[in-house]
């Protein structure tokens, strides 16, 4: 960033490496297994399980790979179509194009960043009772810490035969507290869920993934893809055509310190957006990040929305005046269906999705943020505030 501050800079979310890493690390090197043979990668895979209560975990070298293997289970055909969550990151809907399907864009829920479940399963049902075909599977992304509303997908999933898979990668953690899926982590409903490992999610292996499922089956065969699908034996002899998607023991190294403070790092997450909250309550023309009863956040990123029209000022306006005082931000992802890649493809609603793209704004969200960070930040956004509404008043 340019600056000209006089503090040091703000990250938006850097990793905070202060565990066990150096340890295990130098276990792994002790033990000369670096790569994606060795016991690291099977303790990582089971306690994440346990972590997130699955039954089963498959480690992978990205979280794109993770979503990449979930669709290879399904067999996909030419024609197929799945159901993805409109407003999100590209590398959630990528791999539907790595199987030459199509991906049918599900608009965001008002007021919210995830997708309309009541939108995709009203569509379900209409395809059932018209006799159309039906998406091959809904691809849910738990956008940004938040747990995407479950339960209607979850039951028109079961009763049609639609397979559920989540994209959990910037949910790690995050919990549904009532209802059917009380007691339920982002990434545990579906058929398959999907986490990403990436340097500044909650935790991190440096770059990594993972799948998880209950079903012992596709949990073999995601990780016999992730092997080039290659047969046990001496000889290279492979079955089908698989990936190289192995985690190493390097990684996994890193991943099992990472994982023994998750908890910390939620608690510490929920701390920080507790503090904006109340900085930012009074705000006119801020949107608070949504707080269903039903659900635990995990607030990977704590992301406010900025009507231009109650505030005074853009959401750009407060993003270049946060960089010259040296405290990074960024806006929120483009809705896929202004992406040239998607930009063909067929999609139910969009206008919800480019609204919160418009005003969507993520602030510094670091589980190391200090307390005297932490006040840079609101102290900034409250004087960029209050300076567009002296003018507003004043010009009134």
């Amino acid at each position: 960033m340019n600056s000209t501050s006089k503090h040091p800079p703000i990250s938006l979310c850097q990793p905070c490496l202060t565990g066990e890493e150096s340890a295990l690390l130098a276990e792994c090197l002790a033990s000369n297994q670096l790569s994606s043979v060795g016991p690291l990668v099977k303790r990582f895979e089971s306690q994440f399980a346990a972590a997130v209560g699955s039954l089963h975990a498959v480690a992978c070298n990205s979280g794109t790979a993770a979503i990449h293997l979930a669709l290879k289970l399904l067999n996909l055909q030419p024609g197929d179509e799945v159901f993805v969550s409109d407003l999100t990151f590209v590398a959630s809907a990528n791999p539907i194009l790595y199987e030459r399907v199509t991906p049918v864009l599900i608009d965001c829920a008002p007021g919210e960043w995830n997708i309309n479940a009541e939108l995709a399963a009203d569509e379900i049902k209409r395809r059932a009772r018209a006799g159309q075909t039906l998406p091959k599977a809904v691809l849910v992304v738990h956008l940004l810490g938040h747990l995407a509303a479950m339960e209607p997908l979850w039951e028109v999933c079961r009763k049609y035969g639609v397979w559920l898979i989540e994209d959990a990668a910037e949910s790690l953690g995050a919990e549904f507290r009532l209802g059917s899926l009380a007691g339920r982590q982002a990434g545990t409903v579906g058929d398959v869920g999907c986490f990403s490992f990436n340097g500044n999610k909650l935790i991190t292996t440096g770059g990594g993934g993972m799948l998880t499922t209950s079903d012992p089956d596709l949990a073999q065969r995601a990780k016999h893809l992730t092997t080039q699908a290659r047969l046990p034996g001496a000889e290279f002899w492979h079955n089908e055509v698989g990936f190289n998607y192995r985690l190493t023991n390097l990684a996994a190294a890193v991943g099992l310190a990472q994982l023994a403070e998750l908890p910390h790092f939620l608690r510490r997450k929920r701390e920080i957006a507790v503090q904006y909250d109340a900085a930012f309550a009074s705000l006119f023309g801020f949107q608070l990040p949504p707080r269903p009863a039903n659900q635990d956040p995990a607030f990977w990123l704590y992301t406010l929305r900025i009507h231009p029209a109650q505030c005074g000022f853009s959401r750009q306006t407060l993003i270049d005046y946060l960089a010259t005082l040296d405290i990074e931000t960024r806006p929120v992802w483009p809705p896929l269906h202004l992406q040239p890649a998607f930009r063909r493809c067929p999609r139910l609603g969009g206008l919800q999705a480019e609204r919160q793209f418009a005003a969507g704004l993520t602030l510094p969200s670091s589980v190391s943020l200090t307390a005297g960070e932490q006040k840079r930040v609101t102290q900034a956004v409250t004087l960029c505030h209050a300076a567009f509404n002296r003018r507003i008043r004043h010009a009134g």
